[in-house]
């Protein structure tokens, strides 16, 4: 990156921020704020008089809450103490140190342009004040404000639940200087990891309202197909390509009164004129009957589904209560929708059964309202496939599986179902569809992504993506389908690329190692990879990066590969498997020029294993490190164990303390449990990362800090650590863990296979049968790792949990 990169990217610097609004949004802001570390205020009114909390009693019960929410707005629960809980009434003078202040209270008008007259004279000459709205008028909003401050105002929208989800909306008012949407684009992307859009000024904006618009057609067509909300739940959620969740269970996860919130904003804001769709806007009766039964979705425990024990129960809207759910779709359209897009949408189509008619349905109602609705939403059509695959979800935005499955035939099929009063809005597709630049595009195939950019109808131009100074950042910026975007399995220069690993350079001076194998699981053929890439980079390179493009890092070793030679050989094949995937990590901890991982998503057991035997590890924000191999009835056994024994010594080393067993603890109680850090914060109170590993916000940046890091590690005369002996806790220390295991098997919280298996762990990390003190090297744990993990494999409850797990995908407890 160019150094007037680097200046444009210094010129904006969030030193502090305030979040006024303690509400759900505004408390999981300042969450996510904390967990990227920046300082944060978090204001809400005053308490009343007597309140044992004292003034701040609103906002510290909210900062308090935080830590039992699910899923986690914290990376780590203990951070919700570096809130700094503030009040109206004491605290505005402190709005002026504030570089931002971002508005999160109720969805009222008049609440908010009262808490502006509030707090106008306090913000900072040149901080942003931004709302965070789901949906009122930011031009509006702004009206309300001093003529010195709107230039500096905007709208934001995180959604829900702000750290894991992508997408974050700005939305300008004619008054905003451009620079400033610039400078906060570029705070949510580095700082914050966020996926922006740029969405104009109408209500709901862009996600919420093509996302709400489809959720209530969806509702719709099922109440018109008569089809159940699970069997629903199952057709619109990952065999779609969307969210898990489907349509009612995300719905439930949302709050069904903040649906509500969002519909009424549509029915108050448009109209039959400025919306052809209006008409479909209307509350569902369902809805309203579990609003008003108090029936709010997961908040509330209850709404279109409900969980009693282990079942789940969904809600009957002809009895008014709940009955046994978990229908599933018809096993035939899961098929359908493996098939290429094309073929897909025309089985669809064709399809006699209710189930498949309301796929088409929905997907055809999708196409249609993102037609008719793009210019008033958005400048582009990417932006409207961005926002909803950030925001709801989604594989692929609307505008993208229309353009793949073939843009003008999917435009007849909608045109026509239109024309026949099938579709649920009478409004034809705009005459941009199916002439001009859009139907000449892609050699006359059709569509509104091409490599130059994507459809503006407003401009007539196909529109290239906003480039900003922060973007240069993300080597593969995620694009949309039809744009072209180069992918990073065909960029740079390949050195060598096999079925398992791909060893290639962008800059000349930095080897990547790509991992090619399912999950990026580490097979024979993988570590080999690996280890000619170590030769390769000492040979020609300043370092080399691990990292393989999308999630996970790597989800293990592949114990499949194992199982062939297992049966052939027998368990001398393991013993020589895993002895040559420890000499692989050796060689990768001991390399000549340092080795970087860039972790996004897993790295379970060998992924661990690989991790933590790098130089450094660079982890994006979202990242689940952990030893999980007791799930499959076996121990660590590419140098897991051996690397907590090491890391104990070192810690006690630098400790007056002579006893290594209380440095020991938390590493042996973390694989003997397969403890997995749930952040890369976690992962780093957990050992997995050290204080020196950087942790990145943005998944797209990963890969630009992982070079930058071997580049400077290369620069600053980086050398391979020293091979040394460390101390080891001996036959003592593990006596004294067998001790706590006795007591937890025979208390009936861990089975007696458990048992054996963690006995086994302790024996490695404690360094077998030798005297405390004793000092070892890494080659002699790891030769005790490989017998448990040996002894292990030819045991038969082991055995059921591999086949279990290679069966399910789930562990087997036995």
């Amino acid at each position: 990156m160019s150094a007037s990169t680097d200046q444009a990217l210094a010129a904006f610097r969030v030193k502090q921020v305030a979040v006024l609004g303690a509400g759900v949004m505004g408390a999981q802001i300042a969450a996510h704020l904390v967990n990227v570390g920046v300082p944060v205020l978090l204001f809400d009114l005053a308490a009343k008089e007597g309140d044992a909390a004292g003034k701040n009693g609103i906002a510290l019960r909210a900062i308090e809450n935080l830590k039992k929410l699910k899923p986690a707005p914290l990376g780590l629960a203990d951070d919700a103490s570096l809130i700094t809980p503030a009040n109206y009434d004491e605290h505005l003078d402190k709005l002026g140190a504030c570089d931002l202040v971002i508005e999160a209270i109720a969805e009222r008008m008049d609440w908010k342009l009262a808490l502006y007259e509030r707090i106008a004279a306090h913000v900072s000459p040149q901080a942003i004040l931004a709302s965070n709205t789901s949906g009122l008028s930011i031009t509006k909003l702004s009206e309300g404000l001093p003529e010195a401050l709107r230039p500096r105002f905007c709208g934001i929208h995180f959604f829900n639940p702000p750290r894991y989800m992508a997408l974050v909306e700005l939305i300008a008012t004619p008054s905003t200087q451009p620079t400033i949407l610039d400078d906060l684009e570029t705070f949510c992307t580095t700082a914050l990891g966020k996926s922006v859009v740029r969405a104009k000024d109408t209500p709901n904006f862009i996600a919420n309202r093509i996302g709400i618009a489809g959720m209530l057609a969806t509702m719709k067509q099922a109440e018109a197909f008569g089809l159940s909300y699970d069997v629903v739940d199952d057709l619109t959620g990952k065999k779609l390509g969307r969210a898990s969740s489907g349509t009612f269970r995300t719905a439930d996860v949302v709050g069904l009164d903040t649906m509500a919130h969002v519909i009424k904003t549509l029915q108050d804001n448009l109209s039959d004129a400025t919306d052809p769709f209006y008409g479909n806007f209307g509350t569902p009766a369902v809805l309203k009957t579990l609003i008003d039964k108090g029936y709010l979705g997961q908040k509330a425990k209850a709404g279109f589904f409900k969980k009693v024990g282990r079942d789940i129960l969904r809600f009957d809207a002809a009895n008014g209560d709940y009955v046994p759910g978990g229908d599933k779709a018809d096993e035939v359209y899961a098929r359908m929708l493996k098939k290429p897009a094309a073929e897909r949408l025309r089985l669809l189509r064709e399809s006699e059964g209710p189930q498949g008619q309301f796929l088409w349905a929905i997907l055809r109602d999708s196409f249609h309202y993102a037609a008719v609705s793009l210019a008033d939403v958005a400048d582009t059509a990417r932006d409207i496939d961005q926002a909803m695959r950030w925001g709801f979800g989604m594989a692929q935005g609307p505008f993208e599986l229309w353009q793949e499955a073939g843009w003008l035939q999917v435009a007849r099929w909608v045109q026509e179902d239109i024309a026949a009063g099938r579709a649920l809005c009478k409004a034809p597709l705009p005459a941009w569809v199916f002439e001009g630049p859009v139907a000449r595009a892609h050699g006359g195939a059709g569509g509104v992504h091409t490599p130059e950019g994507s459809w503006n109808p407003s401009t007539g131009r196909f529109e290239p993506p906003r480039v900003l100074p922060v973007h240069a950042r993300q080597w593969f910026r995620e694009g949309v389908f039809g744009f072209g975007a180069q992918r990073f399995e065909s960029a740079g220069r390949t050195l060598h690329e096999d079925a398992s690993i791909r060893l290639w350079t962008l800059d000349e001076q930095v080897l990547i190692a790509s991992i090619k194998t399912k999950m990026h699981a580490i097979s024979p053929e993988v570590a080999e990879g690996l280890q000619l890439g170590v030769d390769t980079a000492e040979r020609s390179f300043q370092g080399m990066v691990i990292w393989s493009g999308d999630e996970p890092f790597s989800a293990g070793a592949d114990l499949q590969a194992m199982l062939p030679a297992f049966m052939a050989v027998g368990v001398s094949a393991i013993d020589e498997a895993e002895h040559h995937l420890q000499q692989t990590m050796l060689r990768i901890r001991y390399a000549h020029v340092p080795v970087v991982s860039a972790i996004r998503g897993l790295a379970l057991g060998g992924g661990c294993e690989l991790a933590v035997h790098c130089a450094r590890r660079v982890a994006h924000m979202e990242s689940y490190i952990g030893l999980v191999e007791v799930g499959v009835g076996l121990v660590p056994g590419a140098g897991g164990l051996a690397y907590i024994a090491r890391r104990a010594a070192e810690a006690g080393a630098r400790s007056t303390h002579k006893d290594l067993l209380p440095f020991l603890t938390e590493g042996f109680t973390a694989a003997a449990m397969a403890k997995v850090g749930t952040s890369a914060l976690e992962s780093r109170q957990l050992g997995y990362l050290l204080e020196s590993d950087v942790i990145v916000a943005h998944k797209d940046e990963l890969l630009h800090v992982a070079l930058s890091q071997v580049r400077a590690m290369a620069d600053a005369g980086w050398r391979p650590p020293q091979r040394k002996r460390f101390a080891v806790a001996g036959r003592s220390g593990r006596a004294t863990i067998l001790g706590q295991l006795v007591n937890m098997r025979d208390g009936g919280f861990i089975s007696a296979h458990d048992f054996h298996i963690a006995s086994l762990i302790a024996g490695v990390v404690t360094g077998g049968e030798v005297d405390a003190g004793t000092q070892v090297t890494e080659e002699y744990l790891m030769a005790l790792e490989r017998q448990a993990f040996c002894a292990l494999v030819q045991h038969p409850k082991t055995q059921e949990r591999i086949l279990g797990m290679l069966n399910t995908g789930k562990p087997l407890r036995n």
